[in-house]
């Protein structure tokens, strides 16, 4: 029950200003208005009064008698409402919005009007034909590769998607039908998968189904406001390296580097400093200590093999999930074998007792 009022809070709580919302009463009336929010523990309605039927007299003094006065802000306990509509649509409805957006092979990327916020999920479908030269295409592309493409190994025409501007952003298939939940805050862009686009033709019609992060404290749904452009052409021509010099705590669970990877990126890690990896381990370098606690023997630690305390890694995806973890130690030269965001921690199944830091310069060269 708290959690089904939590829901029904927080989706009201955006509903200001929509019109057309009817509250269904257990005692067989209804009232149609406005749903302005839900404050104090009832639900507050502006009032229409020619959508509303009149409930009979009231017995119970805690339950508002005169309802029917248009334009009248009303109050509603959730044990006096049997159900409720938002602008014509049931409660479940209301909890997601959509968005339907035109994909063709253009020389940028579609910008789909979508900002998504990390651990957000969406439904994506496509349908549709893309004629690239005489073949037809639809939105899971070619059983063919294309090596200029933005995911070479991939299908060609497949539809494709990112999230950022961002060139280095992980990219992921998305083909005629995917759910995926987001790895990052940003706007979604979409693009079909192939090199060339001059002898393209059509697009591929694809619906965003986005569900409502109940939560926020608000969600005003898709947005209207344009992003920045996305192009599908390469920045450089050459590899670029990118250097950053992070600190990783004694008790990180997963300290977030700010590095994008590909798929074959090498990553140089030098690393530094000193952790405590609580009693029985004491202090440990980069490449970490020897323990003859519990983990030890059954190998509950991220990488089993490496010492307590050591510094190791691992890429979350853009789906959300995590790579086999690393170990890193105080150097390594490191080739990324997926797509994703580049994390590093303490290696240690007890983070309670630690305490220190290890400073990491981290180069990466795509």
């Amino acid at each position: 029950m708290k959690k089904f009022l939590l829901a029904l809070m927080i989706v009201f709580t955006t509903a200001t200003f929509a019109a057309a919302d009817t509250i269904y009463l257990r005692d067989g009336s209804s009232v149609r208005g406005t749903l302005l929010g839900f404050i104090n523990g009832r639900f507050v309605v502006r009032v229409e009064a020619r959508f509303s039927t009149s409930p009979p007299p009231a017995t119970d003094p805690n339950v508002a008698r005169n309802r029917t006065g248009e334009g009248e802000i009303q109050y509603f306990r959730p044990n006096e409402i049997e159900r409720i509509e938002i602008d014509g649509r049931s409660l479940d409805d209301a909890r997601f919005e959509l968005r339907t957006v035109q994909v063709g092979l253009e020389p940028n990327w579609i910008d789909s009007g979508v900002d998504v916020r990390r651990g957000e999920r969406v439904r994506v479908t496509a349908t549709g034909v893309i004629m690239l030269g005489r073949a037809r295409v639809t939105p899971d592309g070619l059983q063919r590769t294309d090596p200029a493409a933005p995911l070479p190994n991939a299908n060609e025409g497949r539809l494709i998607g990112a999230i950022s501007d961002d060139p280095r952003a992980p990219i992921m298939e998305l083909g005629s039908s995917r759910e995926f939940t987001a790895d990052r805050d940003g706007r979604l862009y979409l693009t079909v998968n192939r090199g060339s686009f001059a002898d393209a033709r059509g697009s591929f019609n694809v619906q965003l189904r986005r569900e409502r992060d109940l939560a926020a404290e608000t969600d005003t749904g898709f947005p209207r406001t344009p992003g920045r452009r996305r192009s599908r052409q390469p920045i450089e021509t050459t590899p670029t390296p990118r250097e950053t010099t992070i600190t990783v705590a004694g008790n990180s669970r997963g300290t977030d580097t700010g590095i994008d990877v590909r798929a074959g990126d090498r990553i140089t890690f030098s690393a530094s400093g000193t952790v405590v990896a609580g009693q029985r381990a004491g202090s440990v370098n980069p490449d970490g200590g020897r323990s003859t606690g519990f983990g030890s023997i059954i190998g509950t630690r991220p990488v089993p093999n490496a010492g307590v305390g050591a510094l190791i890694g691992y890429i979350r995806t853009v789906d959300g999930q995590a790579s086999q973890p690393f170990f890193v130690g105080s150097q390594l030269t490191f080739t990324a074998a997926v797509d994703g965001r580049l994390f590093l921690l303490i290696n240690d199944d007890n983070y309670n007792d630690n305490s220190g830091g290890f400073t990491v310069r981290i180069r990466l060269n795509q």
